[in-house]
């Protein structure tokens, strides 16, 4: 189970004892059910090429978060596309696991 503070644990607790009540009317609940039976309709299929070492990493991600890598891959991209994917704010001074590849000069071509 991942780190949860007081705060999240007396919610947990406050929900397990159902001591909270839903403040959403009926239209609401339906409107947010069909949204997220929209959101979850996969229709397409996509094949893509990835680098053995990055499917590593990312299968090893999903495992750490439980959830099947395609899974991971798919939330991933929607994020990027629906513009909530968001750079970590220590990326920048972090090195990249890899070297990025070499290449020549036009001079040398």
């Amino acid at each position: 189970m991942p780190n949860i503070d007081d705060y999240e644990l007396q919610i947990l607790g406050d929900h397990e004892a159902g001591k909270l009540k839903s403040v959403a009317t009926k239209a609401e609940l339906a409107k947010f059910k069909a949204a997220a039976r929209a959101t979850a309709i996969k229709d397409r299929r996509v094949n893509i090429r990835l680098s053995s070492g990055d499917l590593s990493d990312i299968q090893v991600r999903a495992l750490e978060e439980g959830v099947p890598y395609q899974t991971l891959i798919a939330s991933v991209l929607h994020k990027y596309v629906t513009g909530r994917l968001a750079e970590r704010p220590d990326s920048a001074a972090t090195p990249s696991r890899r070297p990025p590849a070499k290449r020549g000069s036009a001079a040398t071509r």
